[in-house]
């Protein structure tokens, strides 16, 4: 039982009529309030969103942990700092104008000879960057060198799974965040004005729904060149359909109620009705959607990229690393760390969904809410 739900439920258990008004502690408690001690009670998926947080804050610092030039360097009684500034093999002892390479032999000793020194990350890899003095051929295995390999270009695979990942992530935040908003508001206007206004949208989205998505995006990657910005906004054209059902079904039950008929008996305004009313009692399945929607959001990134249909080519992409390791069997470490990382990644969302699904289910929430108060009653 956890221990802060326990302590609000039995608060005054030492006094008469205990048991009568721990029910009376545990509806002092807002909503959202027992919504969160519910879902912390769920143990797996508490600790799934611990770890996927953990990993977006990570790669938010992936700069700070995979880079192929250092964050500091003491050079010659200097401070350089190249992780923020740009500098030429000549500043530090070489023979050309042109940017240090700083996984080069040459570059290297230089740093290290007499007082200089070079403060590199944990990986000294960058998403992109060539080690062209590699000692294996590539694609190479896991080795001192590179951790987790290298892909058959030669870049390590560690910092490609790093940064795709964030790009992964943040697509899936941004694509979630515009399937919410236009999927609420369309829901919301069905669902409050009903009658030809849902009826009209209804006809639309039946419409805009048959579109053929993968089509109009095969059809605009051959016009357009590709980017990330080009691929949100192209999915989140079909993005929000899904939600905006769920949002109507909540309106139109929602505005049927007491409450509501009360507030426009007082001249309570549409917009004040619907944002200070109905939207916050309608939003239990805008927030169960959202784990599952950045699920959804990440395979379509991952297949597209695989299909060779999303981010450009210089992008770091888990779907791009999953092609390499389909044309290149024999390099088996690519698919296998990639594979990984979206089934991490993917469990972890599922698990938090899960959770935050029992947690804001209304029969099971007042079972779970019960149980404490009848503890508290044969305590008493």
């Amino acid at each position: 039982m956890d221990t802060e739900m326990q302590s609000v439920v039995v608060s005054g258990t030492g006094l008469p009529g205990a048991g009568a008004s721990a029910p009376l502690a545990a509806a002092a408690v807002s909503p959202a309030r027992r919504a969160w001690l519910r879902f912390r009670r769920n143990r797996l998926g508490y600790w799934s969103l611990v770890a996927f947080c953990v990993m977006v804050v990570l790669s938010l610092g992936a700069e700070l942990i995979s880079n192929d030039r250092p964050l500091v360097v003491r050079y010659e009684g200097q401070t350089y700092w190249p992780l923020w500034n740009d500098y030429s093999e000549k500043t530090f002892g070489g023979d050309f104008e042109t940017a240090a390479d700083y996984l080069d032999p040459y570059i290297r000793d230089r740093l290290s000879q007499g007082g200089n020194w070079a403060l590199y990350t944990l990986n000294p890899y960058g998403p992109q960057a060539l080690n062209y003095f590699a000692s294996l051929p590539n694609p190479a295995p896991p080795s001192r060198e590179n951790l987790l390999g290298t892909d058959d270009r030669g870049r390590d695979l560690l910092a490609q799974l790093i940064y795709g990942f964030r790009v992964s992530v943040l697509f899936a935040l941004a694509l979630t965040a515009s399937g919410v908003v236009l999927g609420v508001v369309t829901g919301a206007i069905q669902g409050f004005f009903g009658g030809r206004t849902d009826l009209a949208f209804q006809r639309f989205i039946e419409i805009w729904g048959s579109m053929p998505e993968l089509y109009l995006l095969i059809i605009f990657s051959a016009v357009l060149a590709p980017s990330v910005s080009l691929l949100l906004v192209l999915l989140s054209l079909f993005g929000w359909m899904g939600l905006s059902d769920y949002v109507r079904a909540e309106f139109l039950r929602n505005r049927q109620l007491d409450y509501v008929k009360s507030a426009r008996a007082l001249g309570v305004g549409n917009g004040a009705l619907i944002w200070r009313h109905l939207l916050p009692n309608s939003m239990t399945p805008v927030v169960t959607f959202l784990p599952f929607r950045m699920s959804a959001a990440i395979l379509a990134l991952t297949s597209l990229d695989f299909l060779g249909l999303g981010v450009p080519p210089d992008t770091p992409s888990l779907g791009e690393l999953l092609s390499q390791g389909k044309n290149s069997i024999d390099a088996w470490w690519i698919s296998l760390s990639t594979f990984a990382v979206l089934v991490v990644t993917l469990l972890l969302l599922t698990f938090m969904g899960d959770a935050l699904r029992d947690a804001l289910d209304p029969r099971k929430a007042a079972a779970t809410d019960a149980a404490p108060a009848v503890d508290a009653k044969d305590a008493a």
